[in-house]
This record gives C-alpha cells, sequence and structure tokens, in this order.
C-alpha cells in the first residue's frame, strides 16, 4: 500500500504517520476487508477490531464512521490494484495484462461485498474509477499493441467481463482461477 492512500482521491480518513498507528490502520483495513467478503455489510465492527487486534476505540479514532471505514476499504482496494499495475509493468505484454486482471478480480469480490454502502456518485467515486482505467489501460494497449489481444476487444469490455464472473459462485479458488482463464483466452487473436 502507498504511504499516502486515499487524500488524491478525495476522502478524508488518512493513514496514519507513526509506525504502530500504521499497522492497527493497515490491520483494521485488512480485517474490514475479511469481514465484509465473508458477512457483508453489516459485519460487526468489534468483530472487525478483534480480527485486526485491537480495541473498538482504535477502530473509531481511525474510521470515524462506518462510511468511513466502508470507503478507505474500497479505496484502498483502488490504490493496491494502481499499484500492481506498477508492479507487473515490466512484464511481458500478456502476462502484464493477466496478472493486473487477477487482482482486479479481488478488486472487484470486495466491491460486491461493500456495493450498496459506496456512494457511486461521490467524486471519489468518480476519481477511483478514473484512477483504476488510468492504471489497467496502458497494460491493456500495450498487450493489444503486441498482438496478444484481439483488436475487436476493449478495455472496457474486458473489466466487464471479468467482474461478471466476479458474481458466479465457485465451488473453490482453483474453480474461479480456471474459469478466469478460460475467459481469458477468449481474448487471444483468432487465426
Amino acid at each position: 500500500m502507498t504511504e499516502n492512500p486515499r487524500p488524491a482521491l478525495g476522502v478524508a480518513v488518512k493513514r496514519p504517520q507513526r509506525t504502530d498507528a500504521r499497522r492497527n490502520f493497515d490491520a483494521l483495513l485488512g480485517a474490514a476487508r475479511e469481514a465484509f467478503a465473508e458477512h457483508g455489510t453489516g459485519a460487526s465492527l468489534e468483530d472487525i477490531a478483534r480480527r485486526a487486534g485491537v480495541g473498538i476505540g482504535t477502530l473509531y479514532r481511525n474510521f470515524p464512521t462506518r462510511q468511513d471505514l466502508f470507503d478507505s476499504v474500497y479505496l484502498g482496494e483502488i490504490d493496491e490494484l494502481c499499484a500492481a499495475a506498477v508492479q507487473v509493468a515490466d512484464l511481458p505484454p500478456w502476462e502484464a495484462l493477466e496478472a493486473w486482471l487477477q487482482r482486479f478480480v479481488e478488486y472487484a469480490a470486495t466491491k460486491r461485498a461493500i456495493r450498496e454502502e459506496l456512494n457511486s456518485d461521490s467524486e471519489a467515486f468518480r476519481l477511483a474509477r478514473d484512477a483504476m482505467y488510468a492504471a489497467g489501460q496502458p497494460l491493456f494497449d500495450r498487450a493489444q499493441e503486441a498482438g496478444v489481444i484481439r483488436t475487436d476487444a476493449l478495455f472496457d469490455d474486458v473489466l466487464r467481463m471479468v467482474s461478471g464472473l466476479t458474481g458466479a459462485g465457485f465451488v473453490d479458488e482453483e474453480q474461479r482461477t480456471r474459469v478466469l482463464q478460460l475467459a481469458l483466452d477468449g481474448l487471444r487473436p483468432r487465426p
């Protein structure tokens, strides 16, 4: 995660400067992500604090409202998705796009878990979407220019396809990976 996530996206909650406070902040975000994935937006804040190994007061000190926690989890996922694009940029074009899309699947699952609590009309939400597209589009363009992606595919098409796959129920992680591979293979140029 970047050192100063989310202020550029217009969210008031900032990652603390002190090392121990940053560790608690990050633990709370991770615990919230897990709890929301398991129990949806009704997940108990006390459970989130317990999972993070902190008291409820620490949770409220970092995230004064439940909405602050939702927004921070969502925008934290965007930060990580954007960072993943930078991390994979030096891979060969297909591998870079595939690795980023696998990370996108994780983002989409988190977004799905808290979707009803996100304000999709907010400026922060729009900025987050723009940041996500700005991170992934160059990977897609490079893969298309290298001839490893069909020329009739658009980046938005690919994101919608992968997002749709995340909504399906899978037996296990192995099946989800296999189904994603099948879908991605459909992006390859036809002879």
